[in-house]
């Protein structure tokens, strides 16, 4: 049987990327020097397969189907934005449908890709905690951007079923759990229901797999204006308050806040941190080791926990 080596909780921020730190006391320095320090001490586990849990946004799932949970079994491949590695990633198959199987005998209707794509929602955490893209993986995106978003509760109850699967798989060797999201930030609606969701963009979220690469282009201008502003809306005594909460290993204290709760503390991009609660979940061990950096710049509080020492 397999073994849980442990989790590791990360922010991903285009901005990580698009706005580096000019030095190390800079906006993100903290972030990046911690998210380093965290890559050394997987290093040091030497895990045998990574699964990464984190969400899309709108590069691979529309709303012509949008699945609450997407497992990639066979082949996985980099969107390729805002720097994150484009192109094929190795993928534990064995493990992969493992897993899938697992969640399903569960009572959960995951959807499967044998051809999924990720974007930096996945790839960016992914690259930060292995140092590369070499380490096997299997992709389980969660959709945190509009409707159909998962309860919190469901959440926590799929990280159950999560852990379980993969005690029980045969995979031989030691799997890394890691989720990619998070914590508070506030972004624009991406809601086809909402009234200020019309246009281009509205049939963009919608019709956007005609072309993912064009909607990405048309989209990345918006996204790269949203950078840079020291005021924007980041929520710092919430985002330590979650933290603590994994630490207590108390997800369910989060889950209790609910669909309006955690937007209203966390923001619309808050609903990122179900993939947090599904690997904690899923591990079974508390966060021993945090990191937080808020990053307005970065329009997002940039979080980091693990439930190993990080030295």
């Amino acid at each position: 049987m397999a073994e849980i080596a442990g989790f590791v909780g990360m922010s991903h921020s285009p901005f990580a990327t698009l706005l580096p730190p000019l030095g190390d006391s800079g906006p993100g320095g903290l972030f990046l020097r911690d998210a380093a320090r965290v890559q050394r001490a997987v290093e040091e586990l030497a895990p045998d397969a990574i699964m990464v849990i984190g969400p899309d946004h709108f590069h691979a799932n529309f709303y012509d189907v949008m699945p609450p949970f997407v497992v990639g079994v066979e082949n996985a491949v980099g969107f390729g934005d805002y720097g994150s590695t484009k192109g094929p990633l190795p993928v534990a198959s064995s493990l992969a449908w493992t897993t899938y199987s697992g969640l399903v005998d569960a009572d959960f209707d995951v959807s499967l890709s044998y051809a999924l794509t990720v974007d930096h929602g996945i790839v960016q955490s992914y690259e930060m905690i292995t140092g590369g893209t070499a380490l096997p993986m299997v992709p389980l995106v969660v959709n945190t951007a509009a409707p159909p978003l998962p309860s919190l509760g469901r959440c926590v109850a799929l990280g159950r079923a999560l852990g379980a699967a993969l005690r029980s798989s045969e995979f031989p060797g030691r799997i890394l759990i890691a989720a990619s999201g998070g914590l508070s930030h506030w972004l624009p609606s991406n809601d086809p229901r909402d009234p200020a969701v019309v246009g281009e963009r509205r049939e963009s979220l919608i019709h956007g797999r005609a072309d993912a690469q064009a909607f990405a282009a048309a989209r990345e201008p918006r996204v790269r204006a949203m950078g840079g502003n020291p005021l924007a809306r980041v929520n710092a005594e919430w985002d330590t308050w979650f933290l603590n909460q994994l630490i207590a290993d108390d997800a369910p204290a989060v889950a209790a806040l609910g669909h309006e709760g955690l937007e209203k503390h966390a923001g619309s991009g808050g609903h990122e941190v179900r993939c947090w609660l599904i690997g904690q979940v899923a591990a079974g061990l508390p966060l021993v080791w945090t990191s937080y950096e808020p990053v307005p710049e970065w329009i997002t509080g940039m979080g980091i926990g693990t439930t190993f020492p990080v030295g």
